[in-house]
């Protein structure tokens, strides 16, 4: 039930979280008075599409259950997102989920991937006999065609622009002198706005024009009807390379594993990703402290970005992913998967359901016994109804999925473990092991604190990290699992120079 003046406020909020975090907002994506279900949001189904053209790097939405009703779809879509470099962030929450839920969301997304694989299998079988035939399997059309009976075929007034940038950008001429000649005859994209740098780029790096028709990891030549030859597609792309390669020699991208999970252990603030080159011209990147950079009013040192992110990871394997404390992990998250998917909760979804039915005949009958012009307000209130019904039958269908397939402590001590076999200084691994068990990290000049997700509620704030770090002086066992933030602690940080390095001390709270 969102109402214009709450879909605003939502904006503002999340434009003014970009404005804090430093990020260029890019656009947006809105879906007004619809079903909270992702199957059934059209812009939201445009944003995912979207994400793999590298338009974007983060998605902010104003809470997480914007994002997903409920935590398989959250697992299955953030799985999609993250495949295209894709990272979801909330701007009125600190963390994505509290932290059982992280390591619970690891377990449902590798079930999703599961059935992701299935179905994908299933899809792309059919994909592949359908483009075959020559039939269009999914997607928007390509500025330059329609889509008619399942089938592409050339618009020829939008084939001419098509023809027109390959063969002035082949001549060499800029992009940004074809974009000022298309908008000058008025032309629009597809959508309705005026042709973009990104839309002409895009035209230019597809395969289509030239009658070779892709889509996935299918591909067939003459698919669709060419609107240019092959010839001067080549030329096209030899001067598309030339270009990138001139642009982006020093500027490939370097993925920051622990952004928005690293902190200044001195001012609170957040250390943010850099990349420098040193007075030998080598590249390096780095983790630098906001408040020291910004505001000037902290002396935290840079921490070097490889040795930060192995060390996160070689203290998770070895002290976190062990036997012991693994089993205690295990047995929290079969008790919260017992919690959120159980014949209680379906029996309150389909007491939901069955209100909600009512309602609606209610609503209907009402609208009999008025007049004409007053039953405007049953119709608002049954198509309401409509689309919370759609929610709760949707949440009931992955209820009873969920509730079928029980989790055991061994299924999930099994998975925990399998973290312990990777290679700490392989890239997806660390990610991995940071995405699925870091909550927070506050790094000091001598000594980082870990926090990991083993403990109910928020990402662990700078005052929550102070006091634990003070209640922390009792020396709690380390084989003792608690209820609460595990913390690692290495000292004299400077003088550990490679992963060959002795053990340092490390201490649980």
């Amino acid at each position: 039930n969102q109402n214009e003046q709450s879909i605003e406020g939502q904006i503002n909020d999340c434009i003014a979280y970009a404005k804090r975090e430093g990020y260029n907002v890019v656009g947006e994506y809105i879906d007004r008075a619809l079903s909270g279900k992702t199957d059934e949001r059209p812009q939201f189904l445009q944003m995912m599409n979207d994400s793999a053209k590298e338009q974007f790097q983060i998605v902010i939405v104003w809470k997480l259950d914007r994002f997903a009703r409920n935590r398989f779809d959250s697992a299955f879509y953030k799985r999609l997102l993250k495949k295209n470099g894709v990272k979801v962030v909330s701007a009125t929450e600190r963390i994505s989920d509290d932290p059982e839920g992280i390591i619970l969301e690891g377990v449902l997304e590798a079930a999703a991937e599961y059935f992701s694989a299935n179905l994908a299998q299933n899809v792309k079988r059919g994909q592949r006999e359908n483009m075959a035939k020559g039939l269009h399997v999914g997607g928007y059309a390509a500025y330059g065609y329609n889509i008619v009976d399942k089938k592409l075929v050339v618009v020829e007034d939008e084939a001419a622009v098509v023809r027109y940038a390959f063969t002035e950008y082949a001549k060499g001429t800029p992009k940004a002198e074809i974009i000022k000649e298309l908008s000058k005859m008025g032309l629009l994209s597809k959508k309705g706005t005026p042709i973009a740098y990104s839309t002409l780029h895009n035209i230019l790096k597809n395969e289509k024009y030239y009658g070779v028709y892709l889509f996935g990891e299918g591909e067939v030549e003459g698919g669709c009807p060419a609107i240019i030859d092959k010839e001067l597609y080549d030329k096209v792309q030899v001067e598309l390379d030339k270009k990138s390669r001139g642009k982006g020699s020093n500027k490939a991208k370097i993925p920051y594993l622990l952004s928005g999970k690293v902190f200044c252990g001195m001012c609170g603030e957040k250390l943010f990703g850099n990349f420098n080159i040193n007075k030998q011209g080598k590249p390096y990147a780095y983790y630098q402290c906001m408040g020291r950079k910004f505001k000037r009013n902290c002396l935290k040192k840079s921490e070097r970005k490889d040795f930060l992110e192995w060390y996160v990871v070689e203290q998770t394997k070895e002290y976190v992913l062990q036997p012991a404390r693994a089993e205690y992990i295990a047995s929290r998250i079969v008790t919260r998967y017992n919690d959120e998917f159980n014949d209680k909760e379906m029996r309150a979804l389909e007491n939901q359901l069955s209100k909600i039915e009512r309602d609606i005949n209610t609503a209907v009958e009402n609208t009999l016994e008025v007049p004409k012009e007053a039953r405007q307000v049953f119709f608002d209130r049954i198509t309401l109804l409509t689309a919370q019904k759609a929610d709760v039958e949707h949440e009931l269908t992955v209820m009873r999925i969920a509730t079928r397939r029980r989790w055991t402590e061994a299924e999930i001590l099994k998975w925990i473990l399998s973290f312990s076999r990777g290679d700490e200084l392989d890239a997806d691994f660390q990610r991995r092991i940071i995405d699925t068990f870091i909550n927070s990290v506050y790094a000091y000049d001598d000594k980082v604190v870990i926090y990991y997700n083993v403990k109910d509620g928020k990402q662990v704030s700078h005052i929550d990290m102070i006091d634990s770090m003070d209640e922390s002086a009792d020396d709690t066992p380390l084989d003792t699992p608690h209820d609460s933030a595990v913390t690692g602690e290495v000292v004299n940080m400077d003088s550990v120079q490679s992963p060959l390095r002795k053990r340092f001390q490390i201490s649980i709270e």
